[in-house]
């Protein structure tokens, strides 16, 4: 599902260029679960965002799904993103002046879906907001303003959940109960994961954790690697 290959990115400043990520190789398979960990400025949310299209390389090959996304236009990246990604943000990113129900349909509307909206309330209701569909943003509680994102990220029928730090403003409780929910819809599709977190227990449920540090790939674990390690210790 993701191939990078030797991927650079470097960005301008007034002190000089900034390497973010320094030569950046990895292999992800469809369907599998991978938890990003590192501390933060390592180039994390950076990586996901090359992966997602969000972000143009400096060098390297990013292929996602089959798409050489570094040779790709921007037209053509959001229609490889509206067919392939959901992304789950820290911050919820929706609409205040539309209800739920419209935040999730808007993405399907814009792309012509004749059944935008049953295809919205479908998603709603299987992240257990049924009773939320017309309520707005503000009216909603931060765990079911995430919901409603993720809602929004499936609505498409992505093969990709890209999820960054999505527990980020979220109480201990509410964060559990959502990131739940995101390995349950990931399993039950055989959805591909990317989850950034600086949580290494959560990480862990991944199955592979790859740890990252100043641009690169510093580790790449299998959870029966780590479970050995943590026994060892």
């Amino acid at each position: 599902m993701i191939h990078l290959d030797d991927v650079h990115l470097t960005l301008p400043s007034s002190a000089g260029p900034v390497n973010i990520l320094r030569g950046i190789s990895l292999d992800i398979a469809a369907g599998e679960a991978v938890g990003l960990v590192g501390p933060s400025g390592s180039g994390k949310s950076t990586l996901l965002m090359a992966v997602a299209g969000l972000e143009a390389i400096t060098s390297g090959l990013v292929e996602v799904a089959e798409k050489r996304l570094d040779r790709l236009g921007e037209d053509d990246l959001a229609r490889f993103r509206r067919d392939n990604v959901g992304i789950v943000f820290q911050s919820f990113h929706l609409i205040p002046t539309m209800t739920a129900i419209e935040n999730v349909a808007i993405p399907l509307e814009l792309n012509g879906e004749p059944d935008a909206h049953d295809r919205a309330r479908a998603e709603l209701e299987r992240v257990g907001l049924s009773h939320r569909l017309t309520h707005y943003p503000g009216q909603l509680s931060g765990g079911e303003q995430q919901r409603v994102a993720l809602a929004r990220a499936l609505a498409a029928g992505a093969r990709l959940l890209l999820a960054d730090e999505p527990t980020g403003n979220l109480d201990l409780k509410t964060g559990e109960q959502v990131i739940d929910l995101i390995f349950e819809v990931q399993r039950e599709r055989s959805m591909t994961l990317l989850l950034i977190t600086h949580d290494p227990e959560l990480a862990g449920r991944c199955g592979r954790v790859v740890t990252m540090g100043d641009g690169l790939i510093v580790d790449d674990e299998r959870a029966g690697a780590l479970s050995l390690a943590a026994d060892a210790r």
